[in-house]
């Protein structure tokens, strides 16, 4: 990458990392493990930057991310035989950095609670959709899934937290 290239990546990234940081956050419930998914993320985006700079790089690390804390979470399941997101105590505010409601610790712990409460696909569907606000096309596209896939996590989710966790349906604006 010549001295352009990297002056370039580094307006991207400075612009970017915080939405990364606030999705994976939001996909993991811990700060420490959405903060290797977004170096890792952004390592992948700068190897492929000549590729990608013309065209929708923060897309294609979001697909890192997301598709990332999966294999990360199939292989952790296998592993332990534990289905469930770790509870991690406060919420990432330093630096700046947070979910959607980080100043509000109430509003961030219902939004955590009830994330954990989704599987993986679900919550990296709701994440994208109506945290991010991808449309259902985008949001295929960063996790390789079709639209009927993302329809359906979606669904799904929303059902999972209007039983669940209504609060959270409130926060994102859906009806219950």
């Amino acid at each position: 990458m010549d001295e352009a290239e990297l002056l370039g990546f580094t307006e991207w990234m400075v612009g970017c990392e915080r939405a990364l940081l606030r999705s994976a956050y939001l996909l993991t419930g811990d700060l420490h493990r959405a903060q290797d998914l977004v170096q890792e993320a952004l390592v992948k985006v700068a190897l492929r930057w000549p590729r990608l700079r013309d065209g929708d790089p923060l897309a294609y690390a979001r697909r890192v991310v997301a598709r990332d804390h999966v294999s990360w979470w199939r292989r952790r399941r296998r592993e332990t035989g534990m289905a469930e997101v770790p509870e991690v105590p406060g919420t990432p505010g330093a630096h700046g950095r947070g979910t959607a409601a980080s100043s509000d610790p109430e509003t961030a712990l219902v939004v955590q609670r009830a994330l954990a409460r989704l599987t993986p696909a679900q919550r990296a569907v709701l994440v994208l959709r109506h945290f991010d606000d991808l449309t259902e096309r985008q949001t295929a596209e960063v996790l390789g899934v079709s639209t009927g896939t993302v329809k359906s996590q979606n669904a799904a989710a929303l059902a999972r937290l209007r039983t669940g966790a209504p609060e959270l349906l409130d926060l994102i604006g859906e009806t219950r």
